[in-house]
């Protein structure tokens, strides 16, 4: 079983592909104050104006803030805009 997994590892490194197409790690991106980002997430908690709760396959993304709006939505990306005071998260991954 580990030299499956160091096969993989070995390709994605010659192929030079990024962690977060090749795992399930959430990738945050801040624009400013007022655009996120967020890639490989697992789905909406919580949503109001001021307060936003994603769920990721590594744990919960609070987004807290004024005005926030989900502009633009896929199976794995989301991007957020608004006025974006803070960013805090949850790790719900046993270690």
């Amino acid at each position: 079983m580990r030299k499956k997994n160091n096969k993989v590892s070995r390709l994605e490194r010659i192929l030079e592909i990024p962690e977060e197409l090749s795992s399930n790690q959430p990738k945050v991106t801040i624009l400013g104050f007022e655009q996120l980002l967020i890639e490989n997430h697992k789905g909406i908690l919580e949503y109001q104006d001021y307060f936003i709760r994603l769920n990721t396959y590594i744990g919960i993304i609070n987004i807290n803030g004024f005005n926030l709006k989900l502009d633009e939505m896929t199976n794995e990306d989301i991007l957020i805009k608004g006025k974006i005071d803070s960013i805090d998260f949850e790790n719900t991954q046993e270690t």
